[in-house]
């Protein structure tokens, strides 16, 4: 019997940043067997559903707070994001809240179940996020390489080390794109600036999601420097594109990517960034390298495990929920 789904998503098409994405592919998910729904906010009052998917602790908290209360017997979710295991969590009562309320929860790669405490981790799932696979893009030896950083200009992105490293390049045949919008104006004006004074450095601006991953699928690699990700989708995308990534050494990005990768740098330290950039176009080696690590953990990052995944979740939730009983 197909079940109501409301997905909350504080994050929405038109911002079209990882949170979007992660309630977009799991609405698709779900629809083949249950009515699903996504909206930024549930209030008393408004229709029920039969559960509740809440993305972000504290942005979320009150939606997911307010369905409790209203519906106490009828199963909620909640998928953690990187703000919330390395920052909200922490220090924030209403994110801590929500750990406690939601009936089950979810981190989008192994790493982030250190970040909970014991008692919660029994009701916590790793569900990897996934991107479908796109033929590898082999570029003509000639031609230029471009490296490409995704996501918006924000504090937690470090787009500054991306603008920074490029300015540091030797080589000519070198250059840095970087794809998104600027939330942070201080950030855009930086790019700008990086723009006008250097030439290896390309700012594109937000585009939609199909016209940056082609773009990603012909880049030599995939820069993500941030310093904070619960579950980088970019690192996905590049995986399941063959297109090795370089990746700021975090928690989270270990996880996505394995312990022992060989294309980590320290996080901010744009001269490490820029020297692994010109290894990984001078070192042939070095490169299949990157490329068969990747390759290895691209299963993880299918479609069909990620869905088989979700949908293992909320038919069991939506089975018990006659058992349920307060978190």
């Amino acid at each position: 019997m197909r079940k109501r789904v409301l997905i909350v998503s504080p994050a929405t098409a038109r911002q079209n940043n990882g949170n979007w994405q992660t309630a977009s592919r799991w609405a698709r998910f779900l629809r083949g067997v249950h009515d699903v729904a996504i909206t930024d906010a549930w209030h008393a009052g408004d229709p029920a559903p039969d559960l509740l998917v809440a993305l972000h602790a504290r942005r979320s908290a009150a939606s997911l707070a307010a369905f409790r209360r209203a519906c106490p017997d009828r199963p909620t979710v909640l998928v953690l994001t990187g703000t919330d295991l390395y920052r909200d969590i922490a220090s924030s009562p209403e994110a801590q809240a929500s750990l406690a309320a939601a009936h089950a929860l979810v981190v989008l790669q192994e790493a982030g179940l250190a970040l909970l405490p014991a008692a919660l981790r029994a009701k916590t799932r790793v569900i990897y996020q996934s991107a479908p696979a796109l033929a590898p893009h082999r570029p003509d030896k000639r031609r230029r390489h471009d490296l490409c950083m995704i996501g918006h200009l924000r504090e937690e992105k470090d787009p500054l080390t991306f603008i920074r490293a490029a300015a540091l390049l030797t080589r000519p045949d070198a250059r840095l794109l970087h794809i998104g919008g600027a939330l942070d104006p201080a950030l855009g004006d930086a790019a700008r600036a990086a723009m006008a004074d250097n030439p290896r450095y390309r700012w594109l601006g937000p585009l939609p999601h199909a016209q940056a991953r082609q773009r990603l699928k012909r880049c030599h690699a995939m820069v993500i420097a941030s310093t904070m990700e619960g579950g980088a989708n970019v690192i996905i995308e590049a995986v399941t594109c063959g297109v090795p990534v370089l990746a700021s050494d975090i928690d989270g990005n270990r996880g996505m990517l394995g312990r022992d990768y060989a294309g980590y740098f320290p996080v901010g330290d744009a001269g490490a960034l820029a020297r692994l950039i010109e290894r990984s176009i001078g070192d042939r080696a070095f490169l299949e390298l990157l490329r068969r690590q990747c390759a290895a953990r691209a299963p993880l990052f299918a479609p069909k495990a990620e869905q088989a995944a979700v949908r293992d979740l909320v038919d069991n939730l939506l089975h018990t929920n006659g058992d349920l009983k307060k978190p």
